[in-house]
């Protein structure tokens, strides 16, 4: 596909500081295609963070010192929706939410009607990452070619969405012309809400995780004894096993488990950080994160099993893999439907102790480390896209 117009609106902010499936598919898309990545508006709620880095570029476009859209390269564009809608997630009845989220959808489309206007968009396709409520009604607004909802996430299971989501989300499925899913456990699920339901796999960024350079160790993991069991991302209570690793760490005294990225007041709060074997390193920048990741000798991803898990993709599996290194994850849908011949699945701490064991055998297996390179190759942005492409072009071929 190329040549064609596409609008993105997500749930995910543009300006947020780690790397996304969603920015890094805009991306892609914008090396053949026109992309208007829109950062859909504040309420009043999200202004109580308006000092935060990811909401500035918007609170800026509202008050007028910055334009409201501005350009990220020679094909894609990032429109900062220059006003507020009203907040919606806690309206007590269906009636009064449908009204609220319809008048929030129509100012929205109003303006990018404007924007389509002002770039002579035609024959677009509108891609919804996971924006159910702002974009539930832009369909018979802007009126796309196509219309993508795109599941990446179990976000309704989020507290923010448990008043309103599950109802909305089957409504935007239902009215969307395609809907795509990160993992065929999410696809099994909008498949009985609309045929036109296809799982994809996300991708890697393997510019960034290239197992060919080599990386220097970071100076705050030289002095880490070996071996060392690493995890790399948000260090989340609501996603990773604190009892597991707890247990783990004191059982396996001779491993070393160190954890990079933010973590939360929960894991903050936890017995880990009392025990000698365990290290938190904190936030990095997306470009030191291979250096960190190729620094382990294992990595691991130890889940709890909830709504919000067993069917996500997570894109770490295939940053570990990219760079060839043994991993162990918790048994989840997209683990063992994905990675399975790949990774060590374990459930339980004595599952845990035994996959980790084999992971260090595997270490310095050339064999094994260039089928873990490779399998994570199919896996890159370019597929990624190219497969949201066959499934539009397929699409719009029916309907001829």
């Amino acid at each position: 596909m190329e040549g064609r117009d596409f609008i993105i609106t997500s749930l995910q902010p543009w300006d947020i500081e780690i790397g996304s499936t969603i920015k890094n598919t805009a991306l892609e898309i914008s090396k053949r295609n026109r992309v208007l990545y829109v950062n859909t508006p504040l309420d009043l709620t999200a202004m109580r963070n308006k000092d935060a880095k990811i909401n500035a570029h918007r609170v800026a476009a509202m008050s007028g010192d910055e334009p409201s859209v501005r350009q990220i390269n020679a094909n894609m564009w990032v429109v900062d929706c220059p006003f507020m809608v009203l907040p919606v997630s806690k309206l007590p009845t269906t009636w009064l939410f449908d009204a609220v989220n319809k008048y929030n959808n129509r100012k929205i489309g109003r303006y990018l009607q404007g924007v389509i206007r002002q770039f002579s968009l035609h024959n677009f396709i509108h891609l919804i990452d996971t924006d159910i409520y702002r974009s539930r009604y832009l369909k018979d607004i802007i009126h796309p070619a196509v219309s993508v909802y795109y599941c990446r996430d179990f976000v309704i299971g989020d507290k923010y969405w448990l008043k309103h989501g599950r109802r909305v989300e089957d409504e935007l499925a239902r009215y969307s012309d395609v809907v795509l899913a990160n993992s065929t456990f999410f696809a099994e699920r909008f498949k009985q809400l609309n045929p036109n339901t296809y799982p994809i796999e996300t991708g890697v960024n393997l510019d960034i995780y290239d197992s060919d350079k080599d990386y220097t160790v970071p100076e705050d993991i030289k002095a880490i004894g070996r071996p060392i069991i690493g995890y790399m991302g948000t260090v989340n209570s609501t996603r990773l096993d604190i009892p597991l690793l707890e247990e783990l760490a004191a059982r396996c005294s001779q491993w070393n488990f160190v954890f990079v990225g933010p973590e939360d007041d929960t894991f903050a709060a936890s017995r880990l950080h009392e025990m000698r074997n365990v290290y938190f390193l904190g936030r990095k920048d997306t470009n030191e994160v291979p250096a960190y990741i190729n620094a382990f000798d294992v990595c691991i991803n130890p889940q709890i099993v909830n709504d919000v898990t067993i069917g996500n993709y997570p894109l770490k599996a295939d940053e570990y893999l990219a760079l060839g290194k043994p991993m162990v994850a918790t048994e989840t849908h997209t683990m063992r439907d994905v990675f399975g011949n790949y990774t060590h699945l374990a459930n339980g701490c004595d599952e845990y102790v035994q996959a980790i064991h084999k992971a260090l055998g595997e270490v310095g297996d050339k064999q094994l480390r260039s089928e873990r390179i490779a399998f994570a190759h199919t896996h890159s942005w370019e597929n990624s896209v190219k497969k949201i492409y066959r499934i539009i072009e397929n699409y719009e071929n029916s309907k001829r």
